[in-house]
C-alpha cells in the first residue's frame, strides 16, 4: 500500500476523534479543531496530511482552507465522511428536537428493526471480557465527561505506541473498535443515535478508501470531482459490493471418523475460520486496502466495500483462479469458493433511489449463484478426471479422501489438523507464515498458519524471515503485523465425548445442538423501515451479531441460568463449542447441559435483539460412539423441522435418534417440535414439574410405572392423531394411574388427586399428550440409572 493510501485511512479513522474531546468538556470549539489540536499535541502525530484530513472534514472550514492542495486527501475524507454520515444518520420520525445532547448514550440499532420502534440504550463501556452482555436497557445513562476522559486517555495511551505507517493499520482499528465501540456517533436530538462512532469511523476509512482508488484511475482532481461537483459523485457508480463464499463447509467439518472426533470438530471448523480470514486479507492486500473494507465475515461467508475499477475486477478474477487451482489441490471438489459483486453509488448507500439497496445485496447474490453454478472450467474437469491410480496410496480414515497416508492411515492434512486441535482453545496467537515455512496447516497463496504463544511471537517477530501476520483470538492486542483480533467462542469443558456422557445427569448420553439465526438475509437487506436500510445499518448488524455468537456466548455458558429441574443457581455448563460464527451454532456436551443452555441461548438473544430476531435449532441425544457425520446430519435435519415451524424460532428435539434405538425407552421425541416458549413454560415448567412433583413422592416402583405410563400415553398420542378414540388404552391409562393412588387420605392423596386431574385431560388434548410425552420422555432420561433398561421394567 503506497504512503499517501496508508494516510488517507489513518486520517479517515481518526477524522471525528474530536468527538470525543468536545463530550469530555471542550464545547467551545468545532470538533475537526479539537481534534487535530489533540492529535497534534496529545499524541506525537506530525504527518500534516493525516492531521489535514481531521481538521477540514467539514465543508465549512474546508471552504476557509487556505494553501489546501487540490488534491489533498481531505476532500476524500471530506466526502467519505458525507457518504457514511447520509448513510448511517437518519432522522427520527416525526422529531421536533434540536441541538445535540452530549451526553447521550449510543442507542440499540435493533430499536427499528423487523418492524421495532423501541427506544433503548447501551450502558457506557468498552469491548472488556469482564464486562459481561451489554444488553440494551430501558435505562438512559449519560454518558458522563469522566467516561469520556477515560476513552481519551485509552487512545492516547495506545496512539503514543504506534508507528504511522500500513504495519500498524489494523492496530489502529483494533484500538478504535476497542473502546468507541458504545460511543455514539451522533449526538444529534433530531436523528437516530444508533451508530457507534467505530462504526461511523470504520465505513468512512472504507469508502474513502475506494474513492481514492476510483479518482486515481480515471485521473479525476480531487477538489473537483469531490467538492465542485459534489451531488454528481453521489450518484456515480464508483463502488463494487463485493460477496465472497466457501461451499462444502458442513462436508468438511463434519465428515470425519476418529477417537478424537470432539477435538477434531473444532480444529477443523476453526481452520477453516482462519483460512475464509487469511482469504480476506490476502484479498484486501493486493487491492490494497484495509480490513476496515470487510462489512461482514461469519459462516464462510462475507462482504468486502470495493472500488469499481478495472484493477479491482483483475485482481478478482486473478485470486479467484488462485484459488481455484488451491482449493482443487488441496481439497479437490470438496470445497469451493464462490465470488461475486454488483455496483453501486454512494446513493445506493441510503437506499437512494427506493429499492437499490436491496438490489445491492441481489445482484450481489445472483452473481455468487451463477459461479457455483459454472464452478470449473473444461480444463479443470478434464485434470480432476485423469487423476492417477499411483496419485493415492489408500484411504485416510479421518477424512475418508484417498490419497497419500501414514502409517496409521491418516493423510498429512488431518495429521496437522490434530496437531491444531491441541492449541485452538488455549493458544491466543496464530500467526501466518510463508511456505518456506514447514510446520503448519496450508493455506492459499503459499502460507502456512502456526501457533504462537507471547514468547514464540516475539521470537518469530524478530528472527523468522518467513513471518508475515498474526491473528489475536478473544484479547484486543495492538503491534506491528497484528492483522486483527479474532473473537472466537473457544468455551469448553472438556475434551471427548466420553466425558461429556459421564457428566450428564441421569442417563448417560451427550446432545447435540445445531441452530441459527431465522430470516437473517432477509433481515439485512430489508429489516429496517422505509428510508433506515443503509449501509452503516446493515455494517452494525452483523458486527452486532458476530460479537454476540463469537464473544458474549462465552459468558452465557459459562453463567448458565435455566435449570430443567427449576433449581436456582448459576453454574458453568457442561459444554463444548465447536462452532459459533455470524449467526449459527454447533454445541456438544453433557445432554441436559445441552438443552439447558439451548434455552438460555435462545432467551438471551432474544433479549440482545430485543425480539426482533430468533434462533431455530435442532439438539439430538445420542451415545458417544455415535458417529458424529450421522449426529452432524440427523440434527441438521431438526434444525430444518424447527425452521419449517410456521413462525420458526422453535427447538426440534429428538432422544437417540430416530434410527439407532438402544432400547424401548430411546425412541424419538416424536412431533419434537416447539416454539421455544412452548418448550418452556408447558412443557418443562407446566409438565415436566408436575411429573416430577409427583414422582419424587413415590416409592421405587414409580419409575417402573413412569415408564408404563409414557408407553400408553405414546399410543394415545398416535390415536389423537388418528383422530381415533380408544377406549381400551384411555382404560388401561385410567387404571395404571388409579394404581398409583394412596390409600390413606393426607398430603400425598391430595398431591395425586391434582396430579391425576391434569393427566385425566392431558391426554384428551392432542397438543397436551405430545408435550406430555415430552415431558415424561425428559424425566425418564434425568432420573434414569446407568444400566437401567425399559425392558427389566
Amino acid at each position: 500500500m503506497v504512503d499517501e493510501k496508508v494516510r488517507l485511512i489513518m486520517g479517515s479513522l481518526l477524522h471525528d476523534t474530536g468527538k470525543v474531546i468536545y463530550r469530555q468538556g471542550d464545547d467551545r470549539r468545532n470538533h475537526s479543531i479539537s481534534g487535530y489540536d489533540y492529535l497534534k499535541e496529545e499524541t506525537n502525530l506530525t504527518d500534516s496530511e493525516i492531521l489535514d484530513c481531521v481538521r477540514y472534514h467539514h465543508a465549512s472550514l474546508l471552504k476557509r482552507a487556505v494553501g489546501l492542495k487540490e488534491n489533498s486527501l481531505a476532500y476524500i475524507v471530506y466526502l467519505a465522511d458525507n457518504i457514511a454520515a447520509f448513510s448511517d444518520r437518519r432522522k427520527k420520525d416525526e422529531s421536533e428536537d434540536r441541538g445535540f445532547e452530549r451526553s447521550l448514550p449510543l442507542q440499540s440499532v435493533f430499536n427499528i428493526l423487523n418492524g421495532n420502534h423501541q427506544e433503548k440504550y447501551y450502558h457506557p463501556g468498552n469491548m472488556d471480557p469482564k464486562n459481561g452482555i451489554n444488553d440494551p436497557g430501558d435505562e438512559k445513562i449519560p454518558f458522563s465527561e469522566s467516561f469520556y476522559t477515560t476513552v481519551k486517555v485509552q487512545i492516547t495511551e495506545n496512539l503514543k505506541g504506534m508507528d504511522w505507517n500500513s504495519e500498524y493499520l489494523n492496530s489502529l482499528l483494533t484500538v478504535l473498535e476497542a473502546n468507541l465501540s458504545y460511543v455514539p456517533s451522533s449526538t444529534s436530538k433530531e436523528e437516530l443515535a444508533d451508530i457507534s462512532l467505530f462504526d461511523h469511523v470504520k465505513l468512512t476509512a472504507a469508502i474513502a478508501s475506494c474513492i481514492y482508488d476510483y479518482l486515481n484511475e480515471n485521473h479525476l482532481n480531487y477538489k473537483e470531482t469531490l467538492f465542485s461537483k459534489e451531488t454528481e459523485f453521489y450518484e456515480t457508480e464508483a463502488f463494487l459490493f463485493c460477496s465472497l463464499d466457501i461451499s462444502g463447509i458442513q462436508k468438511f467439518i463434519y465428515t470425519i471418523a476418529s477417537k478424537n472426533a470432539l477435538r477434531t470438530l473444532r480444529a477443523r471448523s476453526f481452520y477453516l475460520e482462519i483460512m475464509m480470514e487469511h482469504i480476506i486479507d490476502t484479498l484486501l492486500e493486493r487491492l490494497e486496502l484495509s480490513r476496515a473494507n470487510l462489512i461482514y465475515s461469519g459462516g464462510g461467508h462475507c462482504y468486502l466495500l470495493l472500488a469499481n475499477t478495472q484493477k479491482t475486477r483483475e485482481v478478482l478474477n486473478t485470486f479467484q483462479k488462485e484459488l481455484q487451482s488451491w482449493f482443487l489441490k488441496y481439497f479437490r471438489t470438496e470445497l469451493f469458493v464462490a465470488f461475486g459483486y454488483s455496483v453501486c453509488s454512494g446513493n445506493t448507500f441510503r437506499n437512494v433511489p427506493e429499492g437499490s439497496y436491496a438490489n445491492m445485496f441481489r445482484q450481489a447474490s445472483a452473481s455468487i449463484s451463477k459461479s457455483k453454478l459454472h464452478r470449473y472450467t473444461a480444463e479443470e474437469i478434464i485434470a480432476l478426471n485423469q487423476y492417477r491410480a499411483d496419485d493415492y496410496t489408500r484411504e485416510c480414515k479421518v477424512c475418508k479422501r484417498i490419497g497419500q497416508v501414514d502409517e496409521k492411515g491418516v493423510c498429512p492434512l488431518c495429521r496437522k489438523i490434530e496437531a491444531l486441535s491441541k492449541n485452538v482453545l488455549y493458544d491466543t496467537f496464530f500467526s501466518i507464515v510463508l511456505e518456506g515455512e514447514q510446520e503448519g496447516l496450508p493455506l492459499p497463496g503459499g502460507y502456512r498458519m502456526v501457533t504462537d504463544d507471547e514468547k514464540s511471537l516475539k521470537k518469530r517477530m524478530e528472527e523468522d524471515i518467513y513471518y508475515v501476520r498474526t491473528y489475536a483470538k478473544n484479547a484486543m492486542y495492538t503491534g506491528k503485523h497484528i492483522a486483527t483480533k479474532l473473537w472466537v467462542g473457544d468455551y469448553t469443558t472438556g475434551d471427548t465425548f466420553e466425558a461429556f456422557a459421564e457428566q450428564a445427569e441421569g442417563i448417560k448420553r451427550i446432545a447435540v445442538m445445531r441452530a441459527d439465526v431465522d430470516n437473517l438475509g432477509q433481515a439485512f437487506v430489508s429489516g429496517f423501515s422505509q428510508g433506515k436500510s443503509t449501509l452503516s445499518r446493515t455494517a452494525t448488524l452483523s458486527r452486532q451479531l458476530s460479537v454476540f455468537f463469537k464473544y458474549y456466548i462465552r459468558d452465557v455458558l459459562e453463567n448458565g441460568e435455566y435449570s430443567i429441574q427449576g433449581e436456582d443457581s448459576k453454574r458453568k455448563r457442561k459444554v463444548t463449542i465447536v462452532y459459533s460464527g455470524g449467526d449459527d451454532v454447533f454445541l456438544v456436551g453433557s445432554w441436559n447441559d445441552v438443552i439447558e443452555a439451548a434455552i438460555d441461548l435462545s432467551e438471551k438473544f432474544k433479549r440482545y435483539t430485543q425480539g426482533t430476531l430468533s434462533i431455530s435449532a435442532g439438539i439430538g441425544i445420542y451415545e458417544c460412539s455415535y458417529p458424529i457425520a450421522a449426529i452432524a446430519e440427523e440434527t441438521g435435519r431438526m434444525e430444518e423441522e424447527s425452521k419449517k415451524s410456521p413462525n420458526k424460532k422453535s427447538i426440534t428435539l429428538m432422544e437417540d435418534g430416530e434410527d439407532h434405538k438402544v432400547d424401548e425407552l430411546d425412541k424419538p421425541l416424536s412431533d419434537g417440535t416447539y416454539e421455544w416458549d412452548e418448550f418452556k413454560n408447558e412443557v418443562l415448567e407446566q409438565k415436566y414439574r408436575a411429573v416430577q412433583e409427583f414422582f419424587r413422592n413415590v416409592d421405587e416402583r414409580g419409575m417402573s410405572f413412569l415408564y408404563r405410563m409414557l408407553e400408553l400415553i405414546r399410543n394415545q398420542d398416535q390415536n389423537l392423531k388418528q383422530d381415533k378414540k380408544n377406549k381400551i388404552e384411555f382404560a388401561r391409562f385410567l387404571y395404571l394411574l388409579s394404581r398409583l393412588e394412596p390409600k390413606e387420605e393426607g398430603t400425598q392423596k391430595e398431591q395425586y388427586r391434582r396430579f391425576a386431574e391434569k393427566m385425566y385431560r392431558w391426554i384428551q388434548s392432542e397438543k397436551d399428550c405430545r408435550q406430555l410425552k415430552t415431558a415424561l420422555n425428559l424425566y425418564a432420561y434425568m432420573h434414569r440409572e446407568r444400566g437401567e433398561n425399559y425392558a427389566d421394567k
